[in-house]
């Protein structure tokens, strides 16, 4: 499950996406291949941390297991 963190939320990508013009048709994020299309992959501090992204809107994005 992918989700937006933000300095002391947690967004649902319905609720940022949805204006986002990198966008999918149903306004989500463009994800394939496990991994985030419309950014980059952040480093992991360690194993126990989610995958994390940047987009190119800069929200910084987890990939949630």
């Amino acid at each position: 499950m992918l989700v937006i963190l933000m300095d002391e939320q947690i967004l649902t990508p319905e609720q940022v996406c949805q204006s986002c013009l990198l966008a999918n048709s149903s306004g989500q994020p463009r994800w394939g291949g496990g991994q985030l299309r419309c950014g980059q992959a952040i480093r992991r501090f360690t194993e126990q941390h989610p995958e994390q992204y940047e987009c190119v809107m800069g929200f910084r994005i987890a990939n949630i297991k």
